[in-house]
């Protein structure tokens, strides 16, 4: 799994553009620049979407003072639920990037994948959240549990900073 003081390994997502899904390269996105990466187990769930979004949602300005220039969402879903949570939830409005990791490629790479077959969550992404700047985490925040958003929320990662 991925620790502070590592280089986040590079990774293709997906999001929807103007014209459709479009390929985004983590690297992209974090080298150069500090941001604030976090992962949900999957859109729309409960948890997620009632706590660990809001919590982005609620601190965005606070990240913004101190620095941060981008706060990016990833799950392992599909683009186009990715741009219709952005849209439910109103993290997109509230200038949150929302990002597929439709393979599990960038959350296999960083050790965070988990299954709970039970729960029909399969290939999925362990709830964390991590403060990365020009590609190195900084800090990282996992949850023990998928199911709770504490030490993973933005007023969490915030309070580290």
């Amino acid at each position: 799994m991925i620790s502070v003081g590592d280089t986040l390994p590079d990774a293709t997502m997906t999001r929807i553009g103007a014209e459709g899904p479009e390929a985004v390269a983590m690297s992209d996105k974090i080298n150069g620049r500090k941001v604030v990466v976090f992962a949900v187990p999957g859109a729309y769930t409960p948890t997620c979407s009632s706590a660990h979004v809001p919590s982005f949602m609620r601190t965005k300005a606070a990240f913004d003072e101190k620095g941060v220039d981008e706060i990016i969402c990833v799950s392992v879903n599909d683009p186009f639920v990715m741009h219709a949570w952005g849209q439910a939830t109103g993290a997109s409005e509230a200038g949150l990037t929302m990002l597929a990791d439709a393979e599990c490629a960038f959350t296999d790479a960083i050790g965070m994948r988990f299954d709970a077959p039970p729960a029909g969550l399969i290939a999925r992404s362990k709830r964390y959240a991590m403060l990365v700047d020009d590609g190195k985490v900084v800090a990282l925040n996992v949850e023990d549990n998928p199911g709770v958003c504490e030490t993973s929320a933005g007023e969490a990662l915030l309070d580290e900073m």
